[in-house]
């Protein structure tokens, strides 16, 4: 059995407005950009949160809180391959604006100590500290640019004229 939980705190500063920085947690082709390999988010109360990390890991939450522009709590199913415990894995991303940027804070408790488990929360923390950097790029391209970090799809073809009979 595991000897208790332990959680993880990081704090980014993001010069881009909080509606920004919402869609991309949210938006499953923008999580692509800066997460995951792949991803579906149903973005309301009860929704799923499923994504495919780089390293073929996936991740897959009950969306518990779902406020807009200002929180977003996921609590994740047991992950595969891991041994069984009572607790749940939580991540609580909190948004508000202080001093002209989006402060976006990532709370995760929930992760037993012991056994397998401890590289799993290394792997989780140091997976976090680089997905944020990568958000904070993203999101501030947005801003800097004017423009999406992430591909814009062409425009679609002309219409076709309708053939007419000779």
């Amino acid at each position: 059995m595991p000897e208790g939980v332990r959680g993880y705190a990081s704090r980014i500063d993001i010069a881009a407005p909080p509606a920004v920085v919402w869609r991309a947690l949210v938006d499953p082709v923008l999580l692509k950009v800066w997460y995951a390999r792949d991803a579906h988010v149903s973005p309301q109360v009860d929704g799923r949160y499923w994504v495919l990390l780089e390293a073929g890991v996936e991740r897959e939450a009950h969306i518990d809180v779902f406020d807009p522009e200002r929180r977003l709590r996921l609590l994740y199913m047991h992950p595969p391959g891991m041994p069984p415990v009572e607790d749940v894995i939580v991540d609580d991303f909190l948004l508000a604006v202080e001093d002209g940027v989006t402060a976006l804070r990532l709370l995760g408790s929930g992760v037993p100590v012991g056994g397998p488990w401890d590289s799993y929360f290394l792997k989780l923390r140091a997976g976090w500290e680089r997905a944020l950097a990568r958000l904070k790029v993203a999101s501030e391209r947005v801003v800097k640019d004017g423009m999406p970090p992430w591909p814009v799809p062409p425009p679609p073809p002309p219409p076709r004229e309708p053939l007419r009979r000779r």
